[in-house]
């Protein structure tokens, strides 16, 4: 076998695509080798970044052989080396929804014993533009970090068509106070100027045309809906001659923000701060508004949502909408019934079944963010048959049989962290005296949501519907909706 070292280059023939927007190859006198910034079956010169016993990482440097769906990035910092936030910007859109349905069945597959088809849908806005086409007669041999992939103009490409799409941005600050995105699997800090993804109203807050010294991270976003938008600083530890460490934070408390010549930035020189409607600080979990308020009014479902500048949101505009409605179709709530909505955030899902069940029906949501549950409690004030219970969801799960906190629900919705359901929500699954029938699981992660189908088939239950959506245009992340019946339900897929 062939004595891999980082930093050599080979040359390889990609097969497949693999979780966390990489491609397979398979060298017969070597280790298998996970490649960025290629496609299946093209052959590349890869770089190897990192080796171990069982694998090496590699990043694509020149394509030999291109794919059909190759096209030309239109970010500049999409190339090895550059910034780690988008995996498929050298994809054709169509393309890149096709990889991510192979990548959710792999998953089924491997995880939950499943071959099931899956289809990736475009959110509103993410049609392909009509010069995407053009853009894919490329010549069979580039390198793949030049200056092809970017270049003069391209950050003047129109939004839509997966640009243009993300509403909450976090930016990392390096030590000479630029504003900048990470590159992949590194502490790095890429000065990127405009990020392309990013929704048009965080591009003019020009959080990265200005420098951040006492600063670890600004984060900004936008509610599109409501136009609303706000950042959120992260002080830092001053190092030497007052610069800040990537990632160093402060106690309790932290610092104010320090623009250059300035010693201490008060709280009410709103001048210094970017054009946002509030302008908040982050010390621990704890945000403390210096302009503004704490919470943006997100749209979705036919109303307005009060959702604190630190809470949970899906970041793609068309996606609270569409996740809402496939949600509700999938569930069929009826008036009377019981429904329960864990991990709820700020109540999105658990405000849409209060109106469906109506006054005779019961909601209740399970969430630990306590911002999180002051919103939800605030969003659903109309419906007094919901309401809200603060804690970790395996705590609340493993109480409610004994606390009487939680009546058996018919119908059970949850939109859990990348890492999955808790242990404790497959065992109240489970149990058939809780006695839920129908399940919607909202899940950014392929792999975590296989698992948990396949503990859940284990105990009986069936998948029934299953949507995949494109939420996250440019980058490896899906998601997905689907839909479990229990035993006593279970009906044909």
């Amino acid at each position: 076998m062939m004595d891999y070292r980082a930093g050599q280059v080979i040359e390889v023939t990609t097969r497949d695509v693999a979780h966390g927007g990489w491609c397979v190859a398979r060298p017969e006198d070597g280790l298998v080798v996970f490649v960025r910034h290629a496609l299946p079956g093209e052959t590349v010169l890869a770089r190897l970044t990192e080796v171990t016993s069982r694998l090496a990482r590699a990043d694509a440097v020149e394509i030999l052989k291109a794919s059909p769906d190759r096209v030309q990035a239109p970010c500049p910092h999409a190339h090895p080396g550059g910034c780690g936030g988008c995996d498929w910007q050298h994809v054709a859109l169509p393309a890149q929804r096709s990889l991510k349905a192979v990548v959710v069945r792999q998953q089924l597959r491997r995880m939950a014993g499943l071959d099931r088809e899956v289809t990736v849908e475009a959110l509103p806005g993410d049609e392909e533009p009509a010069g995407e086409k053009a853009g894919r007669d490329e010549p069979a041999s580039q390198e793949a970090g030049s200056e092809k992939p970017g270049g003069e103009g391209a950050g003047a490409r129109p939004a839509g068509g997966g640009l243009g799409w993300r509403t909450r941005v976090q930016f990392a600050v390096r030590r000479d106070g630029v504003a900048g995105l990470r590159a992949h699997r590194s502490h790095d800090v890429v000065d990127v100027g405009q990020c392309l993804i990013a929704h048009p109203a965080i591009t003019d807050l020009g959080v990265t045309g200005r420098r951040w010294p006492g600063t670890s991270s600004v984060e900004a976003l936008v509610a599109a809906g409501s136009g609303e938008r706000a950042v959120v600083i992260t002080p830092g530890r001053a190092g030497p001659r007052g610069r800040v460490g990537p990632g160093e934070r402060t106690g309790p408390g932290g610092r104010t923000l320090q623009p250059p010549g300035t010693s201490r930035l008060p709280a009410d020189s709103a001048s210094e701060y970017p054009p946002a409607d509030s302008v908040l600080r982050r010390a621990g979990h704890s945000l403390t508004p210096l302009r503004g308020r704490s919470y943006l009014s997100q749209r979705a479902a036919g109303r307005d949502w009060r959702v604190g500048a630190g809470a949970f949101w899906q970041v793609h505009p068309g996606a609270a909408d569409v996740l809402t409605d496939a949600v509700m179709a999938e569930l069929a709530p009826e008036p009377g019934d019981v429904a329960l909505d864990l991990y709820c955030g700020a109540g999105l899902f658990a405000g849409s079944l209060a109106q469906a069940v109506g006054p005779g029906g019961t909601v209740i949501g399970v969430e630990s963010d306590n911002a999180a549950v002051r919103d939800a409690r605030h969003n659903l004030r109309e419906w007094p048959w919901a309401r809200v219970h603060r804690g970790d969801v395996a705590a609340v799960l493993g109480r409610g049989g004994q606390l009487g906190a939680l009546p058996p629900a018919r119908l059970v919705v949850a939109d859990p962290p990348r890492a999955g359901l808790a242990r404790e929500v497959i065992e109240y699954l489970g149990a058939p005296e809780n006695g839920a029938a129908r399940f919607a699981y909202v899940s950014c992660d392929p792999a975590t949501m296989a698992r948990d189908i396949g503990l859940l088939l284990g105990r009986g239950w069936t998948l029934g519907g299953l949507r995949a959506f494109d939420a996250f245009p440019m980058t490896h992340h899906v998601e997905c909706v689907a839909t479990l019946l229990a035993p006593a339900s279970a009906r044909p897929a």
